[in-house]
């Protein structure tokens, strides 16, 4: 007898606004349960016989390496290719792409400039979807963030993060994760380059919880804090702003003389790649005080523990 029962719908992180706070500990859990039994040299193979493909418009190093690595160290495997020779750029339709891509593999993860792109996909693969990053979202690295500083300051309810830069995709999938997990959150910048209206509204009723503060004042801002976070001044795509974009921020690099008036237990992230001498310091990057490499290691085990909740 066949089951007539109707499939149960992927789940999918396209952003974190769907996403409770249970999920999200669920997810950072388990990354430290995996990353505790990788440094005993444990591997386990969870996702044996899994398949992700990868399908990016955008240049990559800890995305993609990140995804790679984390489904080969759990005992599945994964393809990569570009949204063109996908067929998404035009020479197939996309239902058609992303339904056949839904039927051969188990997950799939974008990283494009068109967050409609990827909600598109989601919409008719019947696999999960993962957000790798888009021009208006960066779920993976938030993630990623949260277990950075869980590490770091032993909690999330409560940490006092600030973020020196403009509301971009890391920001706005900070401040989502944030207001989920009880992490107070300041961004800081020029005028003009904070969260755009539409986002601010929408913030408020997806995490009407939410403790943020927006200013524009750098020395007050890092004044209480536990976390500085910077990212670059012009993200890939803004290149044409880049002149005037450095010009705006130019009183916001993150210098040793601003984490030395925070708080001495404060710790410096940035998501990476960092423009040395632009946005931060040399000295900040290689200082006592710099968790990168370990914000950046963080990125694959917390690709472990969502490929896990996902599909193993």
């Amino acid at each position: 007898m066949t089951s007539s029962a109707t499939p149960k719908p992927p789940r999918h992180l396209l952003t974190l606004d769907d996403w409770t706070a249970d999920e999200i500990e669920q997810v950072l859990a388990l990354a430290r349960d995996l990353k505790r039994k990788a440094k005993f040299g444990e591997r386990p193979p969870l996702l044996a016989g899994k398949m992700l493909a990868q399908v990016y418009d955008k240049p990559s190093l800890r995305t993609r390496v990140s995804f790679e690595a984390a489904m080969a160290r759990l005992g599945g495997s994964s393809t990569f290719m570009t949204s063109k020779e996908a067929g998404l750029l035009g020479r197939e339709s996309l239902p058609d792409v992303a339904a056949v891509l839904g039927r051969m593999v188990d997950a799939i993860v974008i990283r494009t400039f068109s967050q409609q792109l990827i909600e598109d996909v989601a919409a008719y693969a019947a696999c999960p979807v993962i957000n790798g990053l888009s021009d208006e979202r960066h779920p993976c690295q938030a993630l990623a963030d949260l277990l950075t500083i869980r590490e770091a300051c032993g909690t999330l309810d409560g940490v006092r993060l600030v973020f020196v830069g403009d509301g971009n995709n890391v920001a706005r999938s900070l401040a989502v994760a944030s207001g989920k997990v009880g992490v107070a959150m300041t961004l800081c910048a020029p005028d003009g380059f904070s969260f755009d209206d539409t986002f601010a509204k929408g913030l408020k009723k997806t995490v009407p919880q939410l403790n943020i503060t927006l200013t524009k004042d750098l020395k007050a801002a890092i004044k209480n804090a536990d976390i500085i976070y910077t990212d670059v001044w012009a993200s890939m795509g803004q290149e044409s702003e880049s002149s005037a974009r450095k010009q705006a921020f130019a009183a916001y690099q993150i210098t040793e003389q601003i984490m030395a008036a925070a708080p001495q237990s404060c710790r410096f992230l940035h998501c990476l790649p960092a423009h040395r001498g632009d946005e931060v310091t040399d000295g900040v990057m290689d200082g006592p005080q710099s968790l990168v490499y370990e914000q950046a290691e963080n990125r694959m085990h917390l690709a472990k523990g969502l490929l896990v909740t996902l599909i193993g």
